[in-house]
């Protein structure tokens, strides 16, 4: 687990970016604390800062170079099944290996296949190999979306990294891409390939690039092998559960490899409980670590992490947090975050990672596993859209009802009134339009009031709509669970959730693994029915009754919480004067010309209203991006 960056120089012109590797490499620092090598000829710069999990020693450094002295890589990430494959090139006749790195193996099937090894990997990464004989990179991004990749590509160069701060080292133009910017406002993430500045691009999960004489071409190598009415690839759902069981537990055991402390974070959830209860098979003393909120018992889970941790005999850590503890890191983190990304959740992921990495340098965690299943209230709402019956047409029928009620998240009645019309709303609309608004926070004409006239101008709607359709392009007219589900693997997945545990947990040199996301486990199941995964009373329903006799009977029947911070509070007192002071204040927003002020302070005063509904989540995201504007934006 590794920060990785690249200049491919085309020309003099080019060449003249060569001397900001070292800065582009330095910046990220924080995603690889052990080491740090740099590689420079004519034309090429290599940098890559090292986070040691396989292979500590410094044979395993990077820029790596095979013996032969032409082909050269830069990776991050970790391929879990290495030793397999270097057997495999054993038998080929590759007996020779300088380390026991992964990174070696990685280099060494590279060049025997190119780019036909990327499907026998079985792993995250993100990795550049340079071919100094052909003068031509190839750059490859895993399936889905685990370790980030951005790239530029102009007539005098190519750039890659992990992180846009270090793109920005090189001096690039950053000119906002104001199509990026509306989808922003609305998702409060920008998905891939967009990126928040025109001439910077984000590699599609599941995809690499090759760079030659001046030429890029982007290439798809893999897609979940999923069509609307396929067939289920078990006979039964007892078969189908049989089969999930043995693939999440080699999926746990593949990524328990490490040379470095390991351990699991554990919410108290099904999806953290099964991946701990599976590694502490494998693992005798597994450590374990959740955090709790002393001040917001309503999303205080650890009673149940304290319960499994009990179950599978962990050594087990709680982090017991007052809201005070998670506000005083909110600018470490906005400080860090070099895109607009507004996911408040990751405020709670880079506490968690900062006070696991003082125990451990590996992390296994249970992301992918609700939008593999389906297990977020949106989609036992749509669920309900899709098996509509009276009910539904009820509630939609008394949207005007539920927009009466006051709404916000602070209490019951509120929350659900807020819930309701959110359903009501969606029933009214086409299948794709419904993803889209229950996949965000404000809708296309709320997102695009607030830009100011000349940001208007510089939004191409048109491109807008044809990126939104990109996106949507597997709901069809008559959607099923399963279009939902591969529609957040391929959008909400790599952009909001995994985007959010990769900046968090890098930022403090943690590596965290995704055994829900092991490919193998993923094929399989798209190839069930949406029943195995989501019926009227139970989401992730396949995942549930296959652990129903490994996880304590606690967990079941009990409401899903979700990882939160108390952000309205905030907003309306820590943070007020970063509101009407700073940031959002009318000379400011005036001043800057981004965004139409009087939209804005609309929000600000719903804000401070009885009905606030979901604004804090909006003004989160105007704070983010006002934040990140001053940094790295201007």
């Amino acid at each position: 687990m590794c920060g990785i960056t690249g200049i491919f120089a085309f020309n003099l012109v080019g060449k003249f970016n060569l001397v900001n590797v070292t800065a582009a490499t330095k910046a990220l620092e924080k995603r690889g604390p052990d080491n740090q090598t740099i590689y420079t000829d004519e034309f090429v710069g290599l940098g890559h800062r090292r986070l040691s999990i396989i292979d500590t020693s410094a044979v395993a450094h990077q820029p790596m170079w095979d013996e032969s002295k032409r082909f050269c890589i830069a990776f991050n990430g970790e391929i879990f099944n290495f030793p397999e494959l270097k057997k495999e090139l054993q038998q080929r006749g590759v007996t020779s290996f300088f380390s026991d790195s992964d990174t070696e193996v990685l280099l060494k099937l590279f060049i025997l296949e190119r780019e036909k090894c990327l499907n026998k990997l079985n792993g995250f990464f993100a990795f550049c190999v340079y071919d100094k004989q052909e003068q031509s990179f190839c750059v490859a991004r895993d399936r889905y979306g685990v370790k980030p990749l951005l790239y530029q590509f102009d007539d005098d160069k190519f750039l890659f990294a992990s992180e846009m701060k270090s793109i920005v080292a090189y001096g690039v133009e950053k000119e906002i891409d104001y199509t990026a910017l509306h989808t922003y406002l609305q998702l409060n993430y920008i998905p891939a390939p967009r990126t928040i500045f025109k001439n910077v691009k984000k590699l599609m999960p599941g995809h690499f690039l090759e760079v030659k004489k001046k030429s890029l071409q982007v290439k798809k190598y893999y897609s979940i092998p999923y069509t609307s009415n396929q067939q289920p690839s078990t006979n039964s759902y007892d078969d189908a559960k049989d089969k999930f069981k043995q693939l999440l537990e080699t999926s746990v055991q593949r990524r328990l490899i490490s040379d470095v402390p390991l351990g699991s974070f554990l919410s108290g959830g099904i999806d953290s409980s099964v991946v701990t209860g599976l590694a502490a098979r494998h693992k005798p003393n597994l450590h374990t670590f959740s955090i709790g909120f002393r001040d917001e018992k309503f999303f205080d889970e650890t009673n149940y992490a304290r319960l499994v941790a009990k179950h599978f005999n962990t050594e087990h850590t709680v982090f017991s947090l007052t809201n005070n503890d998670l506000y005083e890191h909110v600018h470490d983190i906005l400080d860090y975050i070099d895109e607009p990304f507004a996911d408040s959740s990751a405020i709670n992921v880079f506490i968690l990672s900062k006070e696991t990495r003082k125990h451990a340098t590996v992390a296994l965690s249970g992301d992918g596993a609700d939008e593999l299943l389906a297990g977020y209230n949106k989609h036992a709402a749509a669920y309900r859209a899709i098996h509509a019956g009276w009910k539904e047409s009820a509630v939609a029928a008394l949207l005007p009802l539920w927009k009466s009620f006051p709404q916000s998240r602070n209490s019951f009645i509120s929350n659900k009134a807020r819930q309701l019309q959110r359903f009501a709303e969606g029933m009214k609309r086409t299948s794709k339009e419904r993803y889209w608004r229950w996949a965000g926070y404000a809708s296309h004409e709320s997102a695009l009031a607030l830009l100011s006239t000349q940001a208007k101008e510089n939004t191409n709607l048109q491109e807008f709509d044809a990126y939104k359709a990109e996106l949507l392009a597997t709901i069809p007219e008559r959607e099923t669970i399963n279009d939902v589900l591969l529609t957040d693997m391929n959008m909400v997945l790599p952009n909001d959730m995994l985007t959010k545990v990769d900046l968090m947990s890098m930022a403090n040199g943690l590596e965290v693994r995704t055994p829900f996301l092991d490919f193998e486990l993923v094929n399989f199941t798209f190839g069930q029915p949406d029943e195995f995964k989501i019926n009227s009373s139970l989401r992730k329903r396949i995942v549930q009754d296959a652990f129903r006799d490994f996880l304590p009977a606690e967990l079941y029947n009990r409401p899903k919480k979700g990882f939160e911070v108390p952000l309205l509070k905030w907003l309306r007192k820590e943070m007020r004067s970063l509101i009407d002071d700073e940031l959002l204040s009318e000379k400011f927003i005036l001043d800057q010309n981004i965004f139409n002020y009087p939209a804005v302070a609309e929000l600000k005063k719903q804000l401070f209203s009885s009905n606030p509904g979901d604004v804090h989540a909006r003004i989160w995201a105007l704070l983010v991006f006002q934040w990140w504007w001053k940094k790295w934006g201007k």
